[in-house]
């Protein structure tokens, strides 16, 4: 029989922050810089009474603690905040509101909207300026004290390198809400993301990390559930220790590592995708959840001089103040409580430009940056920025410190509008896919650190894209104003009439052609690819290119669609580009090339070439009319398990050799006929996009001085050669590499 529960607390230690359990009893510690008194709330079961209130006893450099004997297991707390409740000055303390722990590592119900939620009269004509004194612990959930322990066994993390990444992004819920053969009470959790048919499923595409839109627990936009939608992306968080209570199918935090492990058991990482940039409390006309209550003056930044106001780079109302040293800690604590408890491998960072803004803007050696690549734990998994937020200067594409990757939307655009066959897109897109070297080529970066993609969960899938020439987006509720409008995509009908399905041979064949040509250019660029959900078989959306409140079939992953006929050309492209990728590149130098080195007699390690088989002039460079390109890259094979080529001896030795491929683009219109440039070499046949299912009798070619590419296609040759005699050959000219493109 347990004890009864103390009706004071002890002291306590003002660290670890959160609940943490000791067997005997539970401390209590959570941070507040302008609070006067703190209290902890504990609950029934069922989490519907509050059963015991005492203030926490003692403040120790702004960190409120205490210890409370005899807590069992699987109770469940909150918060109430006293102190100055003055908007204008930036605090907004009001002890009618339960507050959850910023630490909580679980939650024990669902937010239910009311107007208690709001810390402040929604009726008064003083808007947020005068206190509500309702309760509203009704309408909270509860934070859960827990038992973290779990017996990982043997497990370890793949630790894939960059060079070898592929990364699937994906929804947890999305993944398995329509899958029939997973049973329906663990659909849409994380129980059915080890589902054994679905690591086969990434195996056999060559998949290495599953990238995981927003899995921490996420408050439902009031406005969306008044209009019967959801937040289905999640990008709205709630708690950042605690995981989404609808993931879990057992309601147990064990889950989430079972699944890891299982996953890692399968070579495959785990990427959590995560939101440190705002938090679901909003504006200033926000409901009061967490920490605005605590501390608000200190977890948010607020605008100098009306204080009443929130910066808000983020679009979503508030910003989080990491310039501040206990919001830095919780962040840094969050992510590293994900690696150390769950064993997950890296992360992708929303708005990642807020997170490098310090006083005068963004700063590649903020705080936050600084403090990440420092910590003996983070700073060795995979770190992942988007690039970019809406405040002043918020696009930093490019300027992430070392040890960062970025989302480049540049490597997207670029290659959406080539093979739309837009005009003057040939610089840009050699530049792309070499890795973008203009972009990231300094301070030792390399090429890994360019995340491309050419759809991603935000726009449209790459069925759409080649489906539709406008978005449709009806089915947001905001009359199709939400969304982008600028997409590069086209229907590929012949006038341009037929948006989405139809039934027109010659359309659906043209829309095949340019979707397996955008896929081949994705995973044969130099750089990581990544992959969305669904595209391998081409899913679509109906041409909704915004779908974050679709949580329905529209956004979920459609399996019966993926072992259908139709759906199994796409997915063998896909599983044949991923190993040719494997073969052809994951041995090669992991360095950006820029034409200066000749790892063969006469083979520049990067070279472009037109028609004729020659380098681009200038003028051909700045042509806004061809459509057409070659690019050559050579490279000396490393030995397994090397990141760095193999030194050329004086003599070359036996048996090294250096691998050359030859992409050859065509986004024209019409056929195109290319004269492979010189030196002659024994090529064969790698990939043809017009003709995928091409097999081992097509690789020879029998003229290797010419190639056919058809319309909205690429070919890869590839060929070897031996290595040269001096590691370091004279500078090629430099017309052989690709010009820096244009702003």
């Amino acid at each position: 029989m347990p004890l009864p529960v103390a009706d004071r607390l002890l002291p306590g230690k003002p660290y670890p922050l959160g609940a943490h359990w000791d067997g005997l009893g539970v401390n209590f510690a959570v941070f507040s810089a302008n609070a006067s008194r703190i209290d902890i709330c504990l609950f029934s079961t069922n989490g519907r009474k509050e059963v015991a209130r005492m203030p926490l006893p003692e403040c120790t450099d702004e960190i409120w603690h205490g210890y409370l004997p005899n807590v069992a297991l699987g109770s469940l707390y909150g918060f109430r905040a006293f102190g100055p409740y003055q908007p204008a000055r930036g605090h907004r303390f009001n002890p009618h509101k339960l507050l959850l722990d910023p630490y909580a590592r679980q939650l024990s119900g669902p937010v239910r909207w009311s107007d208690a939620l709001f810390g402040y009269r929604l009726q008064s004509a003083r808007a947020d300026l005068i206190p509500d004194r309702r309760d509203s612990a009704p309408t909270m959930p509860k934070a859960v004290v827990v038992d973290e322990s779990f017996h990982w066994g043997n497990d370890r993390p793949p630790d894939v390198p960059w060079q070898e990444t592929v990364i699937y992004e994906a929804h947890l819920r999305g993944l398995s809400m329509l899958r029939d053969d997973v049973l329906p009470n663990l659909r849409g959790t994380f129980a059915a993301l080890c589902d054994p048919r679905w690591l086969d499923h990434l195996l056999r595409l060559g998949v290495t990390a599953v990238e995981l839109l927003p899995v921490h627990a996420i408050l439902q936009d009031r406005f969306l559930l008044e209009r019967g939608l959801r937040n289905y992306w999640g990008y709205n968080t709630l708690a950042y220790f605690a995981p989404e209570p609808s993931y879990l199918a057992s309601g147990q935090l064990q889950e989430i590592k079972v699944a890891v492990r299982r996953l890692h058991a399968a070579g495959i990482e785990i990427i959590l995708d995560v939101v440190y940039n705002h938090t679901c409390e909003g504006n200033e006309l926000g409901p009061t959840v967490s920490w605005r209550g605590l501390d608000n003056a200190s977890y948010y930044r607020l605008v100098a001089g009306d204080e009443r106001r929130y910066v808000n780079h983020t679009g979503c109302g508030n910003t989080l103040a990491l310039s501040h040293p206990r919001v830095l800690q919780m962040v840094l604590d969050s992510l590293r409580y994900w690696v150390e408890c769950y064993h997950v491998d890296g992360f992708r960072f929303d708005l990642g430009s807020v997170l490098g803004r310090e006083r005068d803007g963004f700063d590649a050696g903020s705080a936050f940056f600084d403090a990440l690549l420092q910590d003996p734990v983070l700073a060795h998994v995979k770190l992942i920025s988007e690039p970019w937020d809406l405040g002043p200067d918020g696009y930093q594409l490019g300027n992430h410190p070392p040890g960062f990757a970025e989302w480049n939307d540049k490597f997207r655009d670029t290659v959406r509008r080539f093979w739309r066959g837009d005009a003057g897109q040939r610089g840009e897109l050699a530049a792309r896919l070499s890795g973008s070297a203009d972009l990231f080529d300094r301070r030792h970066r390399r090429p890994w650190a360019s995340i491309n993609y050419i759809t991603a969960h935000d726009g449209f899938t790459l069925a759409d894209l080649v489906s539709y020439q406008a978005k449709h987006n009806e089915a947001n509720g905001e009359d199709n104003r939400d969304g982008t409008d600028d997409n590069a995509s086209s229907n590929w009908s012949t006038d341009g009439s037929l948006e989405g399905p139809t039934d027109d041979p010659a359309t659906l064949a043209r829309r095949a052609r340019v979707a397996r040509a955008l896929m081949a250019t994705l995973l044969l660029a130099q750089g990581t690819p990544m992959l969305t959900a669904g595209d391998e078989w081409g899913r679509s959306q109906q041409g909704n290119n915004n779908a974050y409140c679709q949580d329905n079939g529209l956004s979920w992953l459609d399996w019966k669609q993926a072992q259908s006929a139709a759906a199994q050309p796409l997915l063998g492209v896909v599983g044949r580009l991923l190993a040719l990728r494997r073969r052809l590149q994951a041995r090669a130098a992991n360095r950006f090339a820029h034409g200066q080195l000749a790892p063969s007699p006469g083979l520049a390690d990067i070279a472009w070439f037109d028609l004729d088989g020659r380098p681009p002039s200038p003028e051909s460079w700045a042509d806004p009319g061809i459509r057409t390109l070659a690019l050559r890259r050579a490279a000396t094979l490393l030995q397994p398990g090397r990141s760095e080529p193999l030194r050329q001896p004086a003599q070359p030795a036996g048996g090294e050799t250096v691998q050359v491929t030859l992409l050859l683009l065509n986004a024209g219109d019409t056929d195109a006929v290319f004269h492979l440039p010189e030196p002659p070499l024994p090529w064969q046949l790698a990939f043809d996009s017009s003709r995928p299912d091409a097999g081992a009798a097509d690789r020879p070619l029998p003229d290797t001085t010419l190639q056919a590419v058809p319309a909205h296609s690429l070919v890869l040759l590839e060929a070897q050669a031996p290595p040269a005699v001096q590691a370091d050959a004279p500078p090629s000219p430099m017309s052989l590499a690709a010009p820096e493109p244009t702003a």
